[in-house]
């Protein structure tokens, strides 16, 4: 059997249902500082560090994702 439910309700609604905290406030902090970073100019280095962050496992992380799609396209 499979039985279906849908759910209309705003992304809002849905944090408060399922209990999680509201993360507003820090996503605002967070959008204010890459426009100040954006504004000040990123160098290719500060960009890369970003990056590498945001990776999973960062630096092996980055260097998995590399290898696929070079081979991928079949230049590995």
């Amino acid at each position: 059997m499979k039985v279906t439910v849908d759910i209309d309700c705003t992304p809002e609604e849905a944090r408060r249902f399922m209990g999680l905290p509201d993360l507003s406030s820090v996503h605002d902090v967070y959008v204010e500082k890459m426009k100040a970073m954006m504004a000040d100019g990123l160098s290719p280095d500060v960009m890369g560090e970003m990056m590498k962050n945001w990776a999973p496992m960062g630096e092996a992380g980055m260097k998995m994702w590399s290898d696929m799609l070079g081979q991928m396209s079949g230049k590995r």
